[in-house]
C-alpha cells in the first residue's frame, strides 16, 4: 500500500489532529507526565502537518493495493494471532479494539470480549494516553513501525510494557488497521509449572483483597453509626474520608437538596457535598476545591446513576468527560488523573437521595465488582444514616416548637425586682420535654410557678400545657398557692401522667416582697440571702394528678432587698458525670452562693456553666431554672 495520504483523507486526518494536540497539551502537565514520549509524540504531530499542507498544495493522490496482497496480509494476521505467545491486539484507525488474543486478555486481567469495541488507550495510564494516540496516528498515516513505552492498567498492578505499532491493510476495510504486540512484560506466561507456582500467591492476595473490603465495611458501619444522636454531614465526610484512604484516590458524594422556592419534596436537586483526595498535597487541594464547586450535571456519571438507581462501573474509562468538565474545559477525569470509575446511588430503600462516586488512578488496578459491591453496600447504609439524620432533625424542629410554646416567650416587669429564667433541653433524644415555668399577674400580686411533667414526648406536652395553663387560669380565682395546685390536681386526675410543681404568690412591699409558697412533689424552693447565706424552703406535698384527697406542702418566706428566690427542676440535682455520680443539692447550694452578690441573670449563667462541666454538657433530663431578686429600694 502506498504511504502517501488519499486526498479524501486529508480533511478528516487534519480535523483529528486538533483534538490530539489538546490531549498532549493536557498530557504535559498532568502528574507523572513522560515529557520524553510527548515531546516525541508533538514532533510526529508537526511532521504529519508539514506533510498535510504539502498534500493539499500539490493535489496528491493514491492507489489502492491489490486484492492477492490484501489476502495475504489476512492470512499472515491469523496465524499471527493463532501462535504468536505474546499478548496482540488488533486496531481500528480510530484506534477501537477490534480483536485480542489469549495473552493480550490475560495480561490485563479481563476477557477478550470486555477489551473488544474499546479504545486501546482505555486500558493505559493517563499520562501516556495523548502521547500513545499520536504514535498511533503516525503508523497510520506513513506506515512505519513504532516502538512505544506503555503502562498498561493491570486488573491487580500497573504492567510497563513496549508496544510495538505495526500498520496492516484487510480486504473490505476503508482504513488502514494497526497491529500492536506488547513485550516484554511482567504479565507470567502459559507454563504449567509457572501457573502452580502462582496459585498460592494469587489466592493468597484474592484473599487479602476480600478481607480489607470487609474491613473497610466494618470500619464504615462503626464510623457512621457512632453518633449518640445521627448528624448527616458527620456521616457523609466519614464515608467520603474513608473510601478515599481505603479503595480510591478520589471519593465523591453528591446529595439531593430542596430547590430554592420549590414546594413539594420531588422538587430536589443533585448537589455536591464532599470531595475527598487521598493525597495530602497542595495539587490534591487545589483540585478538590475545584470539584467541590462543580455539581453533577444532566448527562454525566453521577447524574445518570441517581436518576435510574443503578450503579455503574468503568474499569477502563474511555470518555474522559465522564465526570464532566472543569470551568476551564479540562475534562474531570483528566484534572485529577484518574482512568478507572465506580459510580453507585445512595437509596434507603424507598427513594434515591445521591450518588457515591470513587475515581482512581489505576495505581493498584482498575476498579473490579468487589469494589463495586462494597461500595454499593456502604451506599446503603449512607442512606439509612441520611434518613434516620433528617428524621430526627425534623422530629427535633417540632419538639424544639412545641416546647417553645410551653414557656413564656418572655418574663413581665414586676416592680422592684429582677427576673431571670432558664431552659436547657437534654442532649439525648428528639422529644419535647415535660418542664415549664410561668410568671403571670394575680389580684393580689403575681404568681410564679415551675414543674416538671413526668415523660416526654407529645402526651406530655398536652399535660404540660394542661398544668401551666391552669395554675395561670386558677390564680385569676383563688389566692393560695394551695387552692390553686389543688383544683389544678383536680384535672390532672383523668391523664396517665403524674406534675412535680412550685408555685409562689408574690405581694410585692417597697421594702420587700413576702412568699407564699405551695409545694407539690417538686424540689424545695431555694433562697440565697443577700449576705451570701442559703437556706432552703420546706419539702412536701404529692405530685399533681394521682390522689383526689391532694395536700400541698406549704411554706412563707420574707425577701429584703438583694435577696433572692430559686426555683428549678430536678434536672438540675440529677444531672450526671462520667462516672454516674449526680450533680447534687451541695453543688448546686454552693454556685448560688458563690455568685449571691452578681445580677440575678449572672447566677443562673454560673449554676449553668458548673452544671455543664461537671456533666461534661451531656444532660440527661431537661433542666429549669427561675430566679427572682428583690432590688433595693430607689434613692428617689
Amino acid at each position: 500500500m502506498p504511504d502517501q495520504l488519499e486526498p479524501e483523507t486529508i480533511l478528516r486526518e487534519i480535523s483529528e489532529l486538533e483534538g490530539r494536540i489538546g490531549e498532549l497539551r493536557e498530557a504535559a502537565g498532568m502528574p507523572a507526565a513522560d515529557t520524553r514520549a510527548t515531546l516525541d509524540a508533538a514532533l510526529e504531530e508537526l511532521e504529519f502537518a508539514l506533510t498535510a499542507l504539502r498534500a493539499v498544495g500539490n493535489g496528491q493522490g493514491g492507489a489502492g493495493g491489490g486484492a492477492a496482497a490484501a489476502e495475504s496480509e489476512r492470512r499472515v494476521l491469523r496465524a499471527v494471532f493463532s501462535d504468536a505467545p505474546v499478548p496482540m491486539f488488533v486496531l481500528d484507525r480510530d484506534t477501537s479494539v477490534r480483536r485480542v488474543n489469549k495473552q493480550a486478555a490475560a495480561l490485563l486481567g479481563t476477557s477478550s470480549g470486555y477489551v473488544s469495541g474499546k479504545q486501546f488507550t482505555a486500558f493505559c495510564d493517563l499520562p501516556s494516553r495523548a502521547a500513545l494516540r499520536s504514535q498511533l496516528a503516525s503508523v497510520v498515516r506513513t506506515g512505519k513501525r513504532r516502538r512505544v513505552p506503555v503502562r498498561f492498567l493491570g486488573r491487580e498492578r500497573p504492567i510497563d510494557a513496549v508496544v510495538t505499532l505495526t500498520r496492516v491493510w484487510i480486504p473490505g476495510e476503508p482504513d488502514p488497521m494497526v497491529i500492536a504486540v506488547a513485550g516484554p512484560t511482567t504479565t507470567p506466561t502459559d507454563d504449567a509449572g509457572d501457573r502452580a507456582e502462582r496459585a498460592a500467591p494469587v489466592d493468597d492476595e484474592a484473599v487479602a483483597a476480600l478481607v480489607h473490603r470487609m474491613d473497610v465495611l466494618a470500619t464504615a458501619s462503626e464510623l457512621l453509626l457512632d453518633e449518640p444522636v445521627f448528624n448527616e454531614t458527620v456521616a457523609v465526610r466519614r464515608c467520603a474520608r474513608l473510601l478515599a484512604a481505603e479503595l480510591a484516590d478520589w471519593a465523591l458524594i453528591d446529595i439531593t437538596v430542596p430547590e430554592p422556592g420549590a414546594p413539594g419534596a420531588a422538587a430536589r436537586t443533585l448537589r455536591r457535598q464532599v470531595v475527598m483526595g487521598a493525597a495530602e498535597d497542595e495539587r490534591t487541594h487545589e483540585a478538590a476545591r475545584v470539584l467541590e464547586t462543580l455539581d453533577p450535571a444532566a448527562g454525566t456519571l453521577p447524574h445518570t446513576v441517581y436518576t435510574t438507581r443503578q450503579s455503574a462501573l468503568r474499569p477502563n474509562v474511555e470518555d474522559l468527560k465522564l465526570l464532566g468538565t472543569c470551568p476551564d474545559g479540562r475534562p474531570v477525569l483528566s484534572l485529577i488523573g484518574a482512568t478507572s470509575v465506580l459510580c453507585v446511588p445512595i437509596e434507603d430503600g424507598d427513594r434515591c437521595i445521591g450518588a457515591i462516586t470513587l475515581a482512581g488512578s489505576g495505581e493498584h488496578g482498575p476498579f473490579d465488582l468487589r469494589d463495586l459491591s462494597v461500595v454499593q453496600r456502604l451506599g446503603r447504609y449512607l442512606a439509612l444514616v441520611i434518613r434516620a439524620s433528617r428524621l430526627y432533625r425534623r422530629r427535633a424542629e417540632v419538639a424544639d416548637t412545641l416546647q417553645a410554646s410551653l414557656l413564656p416567650k418572655s418574663l413581665p416587669q414586676i416592680p422592684g425586682v429582677d427576673l431571670a429564667a432558664r431552659y436547657l433541653a437534654a442532649t439525648h433524644g428528639a422529644e419535647v420535654g415535660g418542664d415549664f415555668y410561668d410568671v403571670f399577674p394575680t389580684p393580689g400580686g403575681w404568681g410564679l410557678v415551675l414543674g416538671d411533667v413526668c415523660g416526654k414526648g407529645e402526651d406530655a406536652a398536652a399535660v404540660t400545657s394542661t398544668a401551666r395553663h391552669g395554675v395561670r387560669l386558677v390564680s385569676r380565682w383563688k389566692d393560695a398557692p394551695a387552692d390553686v395546685l389543688a383544683m389544678v390536681n383536680e384535672s390532672l386526675l383523668d391523664q396517665d401522667r403524674f406534675v412535680t410543681a412550685v408555685m409562689a404568690a408574690l405581694a410585692v412591699r417597697e421594702d420587700g416582697v413576702t412568699v407564699r409558697l405551695g409545694i407539690a412533689g417538686h424540689p424545695p424552693a431555694i433562697v440565697i440571702r443577700a449576705d451570701g447565706v442559703i437556706r432552703t424552703a420546706s419539702r412536701g406535698g404529692v405530685p399533681l394528678g394521682l390522689f383526689e384527697d391532694f395536700e400541698a406542702g406549704l411554706d412563707s418566706i420574707e425577701l429584703g432587698p438583694g435577696d433572692t428566690l430559686f426555683l428549678h427542676s430536678d434536672g438540675v440535682l440529677e444531672a450526671c458525670d462520667l462516672t454516674r455520680q449526680e450533680f447534687g443539692q451541695e453543688r448546686l447550694l454552693e454556685a448560688l452562693a458563690g455568685n449571691a452578690g452578681g445580677p440575678v441573670q449572672g447566677m443562673l449563667d454560673a449554676v449553668e456553666r458548673v452544671l455543664l462541666e461537671f456533666s461534661d454538657g451531656d444532660l440527661r433530663d431537661d433542666v429549669s431554672m427561675l430566679a427572682l431578686r428583690v432590688r433595693p429600694p430607689s434613692l428617689n
